[in-house]
């Protein structure tokens, strides 16, 4: 009838069957299964269950919001209640209470007697008769006087389980009669041998009773209908809940002078990140916690949310930087704050992982700062979920897999070292998966290794990997510069082949620039694979699936390809993911988290997009000039998602140094002139800001610039900035001291990038297309965003670009590494300078992450520590576990 009835109505419903041996450990993962499956809106246990089964355990199992039998205990628990706000109602109850409706029977004040106290339908039905203010006697098989009772009663409910139990002689004249009875008695006139009667018997009562209903064909009919009505109320529930996302802000309490960053941090007590994530939408199945504090998202809420129109995207950039840096970071977190816990938008801040290199050497941690900051900071800048050490790992997999690999082949012949890569096991010999790839890449069209000629044995086993050409370097998370240079191999079991090579900070690896970039896990996959270690000595390229490892690789970043969900100091969401180095990368989070957190900012079809839209606040690393034609050339490009708005944040500090203020340095008291006004000194500065909102406007997006206050900032020096901010093409200029007051010190420059993002973008473009060389994609960079006259290569930079191009991958955008204190490649360069050279000392590949990087400059990819590192100062409270010392 359930089925028959599901179809009529256009639901879909399975029948899920079971062996009556069934163990209670499969039926609870089926069970778990569908209260994970979002399709699903109700969830039935037929009962009764197998002995060896407990009914309590599995109906106790099914999701309150899929309990559409609304036997559950939170269902019942609150039909209980007076006032209580069941999520379902017992089907049968509600079909007796709507029968009643119906029928035009007022049940308040009337005296109800209920036969029967079953979990199923009489205590549920006694609840609902007294919620509508009716008397209630609740009666079973051991109620003394039972005919008497039954001779009060306005209103008879039977649900006794007895056929025919309640005589007509019972019932008061014109009482109503609900016989909810399904019981078999035997009838040779029925094809069966039985017929169905309920608890009433019929023929008696229907002469006295006012109603009453027949059985079959009375509540039967109403317990399957209110079910399906159920079920259209689960879907309708789960409707409203994807849209009925609302973040409930953590208060701040503001002292002043503001407090150290790891004591704000602490004085600030997080939400649970379960609360976090339930607040913006995220189902309990799609959330991995880790801790109290933190959590990573499943990839597959993109496909649930794949409906939903994106929200707004915001871009944080900055002008050209001190070494102390313009709050880029603390400027993301106090937009976010602003516009999430002031303005009641749903707000996403997305930043990078911190490498743990810098937070123990000069620069500390980066999870902003004052009160704007990601909590609980110490965890934020240590370890988090583990995807640096993930990065690190594979990453060392493949440089011991390319040395361990140069070795076997040196000292083997072909046929010992193809039987050893392709081992006979039980007598036959076959290639495990990622083999197919290199011979396809061959041109072998062979599965069966045994098939291969000597030639195809030599060319597949034999990489023959030209040391000279390795470009693959270990790496590790730690600020070490005695590691810039090594030689391995020197053990005697190494047999003198020994290499001069070297470490990097882990965020430098390409895998990590991989894990920014891809798209799903596939994706990183197949990116993984194509990375490019080194060339054979004929000039082909040798890739990570040449040696076998990629899908190795994608094993151990499979967890690490997930968004980790945080939180602001109020409460505001987070999403940090990927790190990748900003000096020779893109410097930007991935892409998977702005993807994962512009659905759950999204809306529905049906809603007013412009109204209920939500934001996600992303930050470039360094300028715009580096980061964000970074961000859009190569991010971008990669994931298709094109920016609402570009913030560029400035200081006058900063634009006081480009307008020919002495310089500053970490540590040492700043000068006088970044201490007092100084109008002239910061106008002639702002020729830097204008120069990047002139950059940002060459991509057709709409700039504001966020002036972020100091206290040494006066009023005069504010407008000269948002003067020229104007006068250069921004849409607004807005001063902002979210560091001193959270997200209230953000609303001005809130409102401005709501108004901003609301404007269409019908310029879009990129700087420059894939089809010219790299030549002119290096120079369109250099003259357009830097202001360069011309770009010179040197001769070794030069032969690498012809090789690339030989190796079919001149076809990739530009990241120019430089120096991030110039837009020039020299530092010593302030302002916007012009008629300069940029000199191209070599270009590098990073064909799996899918760009090619050109030095400007001498980049170190692994810091050293200074004189007195923060390690210094970090120490751990051995009686509550708090760690100190971090900035």
């Amino acid at each position: 009838m359930k089925l028959k009835a599901a179809e009529e109505a256009n639901i879909d419903c399975e029948l899920v069957k079971f062996p009556e041996d069934v163990s209670e450990a499969e039926l609870l993962q089926k069970i778990f299964t569908y209260n994970n499956t979002p399709a699903v809106h109700g969830i039935l246990v037929q009962l009764p269950l197998p002995k060896h089964i407990s009914e309590h355990t599995i109906t106790s199992a099914v999701a309150d919001e899929k309990d559409v039998d609304g036997f559950g205990i939170t269902s019942i628990g609150e039909l209980a209640k007076r006032g209580g706000h069941p999520l379902f109602t017992p089907c049968t109850p509600k079909g007796v209470m709507v029968l009643l409706q119906e029928a035009g029977v007022d049940v308040k004040g009337k005296h109800a007697v209920v036969l029967g106290r079953s979990d199923i339908v009489g205590s549920p039905v006694s609840y609902l008769l007294k919620n509508a203010d009716a008397t209630v006697t609740v009666c079973h098989s051991k109620t003394a006087n039972l005919p008497e009772v039954v001779k009060l009663a306005d209103i008879i409910v039977a649900a006794i389980g007895q056929p025919a139990f309640v005589k007509g002689d019972w019932i008061k004249p014109g009482a109503v009669v609900i016989d909810v009875g399904t019981n078999y008695i035997p009838d040779s006139t029925k094809k069966s041998g039985q017929r169905l009667v309920g608890d009433v018997d019929f023929d008696s009562a229907v002469e006295i009773a006012s109603h009453i209903t027949p059985v079959p064909g009375g509540v039967g009919p109403m317990t399957v209908a209110m079910l399906l009505q159920n079920v259209v109320d689960s879907a309708d529930a789960a409707f409203d809940r994807q849209k009925a996302r609302k973040i409930t802000p953590l208060p701040l309490k503001l002292e002043d002078p503001v407090p150290s960053d790891i004591e704000v941090s602490r004085k600030q007590h997080p939400k649970q990140i379960t609360t976090v994530a339930k607040e913006v939408g995220i189902l309990s199945h799609e959330l991995e916690p880790y801790g109290a504090s933190k959590a990573k998202v499943d990839l597959a809420l993109l496909k649930r949310l794949e409906h939903r129109q994106n929200g707004r995207y915001v871009l944080i950039a900055g002008i050209t930087p001190t070494p102390l840096g313009e709050g880029k970071s603390t400027t993301t977190v106090g937009l976010a704050q602003a516009l999430g816990a002031h303005l009641g938008k749903i707000c996403f801040a997305n930043v990078r992982q911190p490498s743990m290199g810098p937070t123990f050497g000069i620069k500390g941690g980066a999870a902003g700062g004052g009160y704007s900051q990601v909590i609980p900071m110490d965890e934020f800048n240590l370890h988090l979920t583990g995807d640096i050490h993930a990065i690190t790992a594979a990453n060392n997999l493949l440089a011991a897999a390319i040395e361990t690999r140069m070795f076997h082949e040196n000292t083997q012949k072909d046929g010992p070292l193809f039987r050893r890569l392709v081992p006979d096991k039980k007598g036959k010999r076959e290639f495990v998966p990622v083999m197919y790839r290199r011979l396809k890449k061959l041109g072998i069209d062979k599965t069966n290794p045994n098939d291969l000629t000597e030639d195809e044995i030599r060319r597949f086993a034999r990489l023959d990997i030209d040391p000279d050409t390795i470009t693959w370097r270990r790496v590790l998370d730690v600020n070490d510069r005695h590691l810039r240079q090594i030689t391995v191999g020197q053990a005697p079991t190494e047999k003198g082949q020994t290499r001069v090579t070297g470490f990097d900070i882990a965020v430098a690896s390409e895998c990590m620039a991989i894990l920014a970039l891809s798209n799903d896990l596939a994706d990183l996959r197949e990116r993984l694979g194509r990375m490019v270690v080194a060339s054979s000595r004929s000039g082909d390229p040798v890739t990570c699936d040449d040696i076998g490892a990629g899908g190795a690789l994608a094993a151990l970043l499979k967890d690490a390809i997930k968004p980790n969900l945080m939180q602001t100091l109020e409460g505001t969401p987070v999403f940090v993911h990927a790190g990748p180095f900003a000096n020779i990368s893109i410097g930007a989070s991935s892409v998977l988290a702005d993807k994962l957190a512009l659905k759950l900012a999204g809306t529905e079809p049906e809603e007013d997009h412009n109204e209920k839209t939500g934001y996600v606040i992303t930050e470039a690393g360094f300028d715009f000039t580096m980061g964000g034609e970074r961000f859009f050339n190569i991010k971008c490009r990669s994931s298709g998602l094109i920016p609402d708005t570009v913030v560029i944040v400035a200081t006058v500090r900063a634009l006081k140094v480009h307008g020919g203020g002495p310089d500053i340095s970490p540590g040492a008291q700043l000068p006088e002139v970044y201490r007092t006004e100084n109008i002239e000194i910061l106008r002639k500065g702002c020729v830097n800001l204008k120069k990047h909102i002139s950059n940002a406007k060459e991509f057709g997006v709409p700039v504001v610039v966020a002036i972020n206050r100091f206290s040494t900032d006066t009023q005069a020096e504010i407008d000269v900035i948002r003067e020229e901010a104007l006068a250069a093409g921004a849409e607004d200029a807005v001063p902002a001291n979210h560091w001193a007051e959270g997200g209230r010190g953000a609303v001005d420059l809130a409102h401005s990038v709501i108004a901003a993002s609301s404007k269409p973008k019908p310029d879009f473009k990129l700087l420059y297309s894939l089809d010219g060389t790299v030549q002119e994609r290096i120079e369109k960079i250099g003259q357009i965003m830097y202001g360069a006259e011309k770009v010179e290569f040197s001769e070794l930079a030069q032969k690498k670009v012809d090789t690339y191009v030989k190796q079919g991958l001149g076809n990739l955008p530009i990241c120019v590494a430089k120096t991030q204190y110039s837009l020039s490649h020299d530092p010593a360069l302030k302002g916007a300078p012009s008629g300069f050279t940029i000199p191209i000392r070599d270009v590098r590949m990073a064909a799996g992450a899918g760009y090619l990087y050109a030095l400007a400059a001498d980049i170190q990819t692994i810091p050293g520590l200074p004189t007195a590192p923060g390690y210094l100062n970090v120490d751990v409270d051995t009686e509550t576990g708090e760690i100190d010392g971090l900035f």
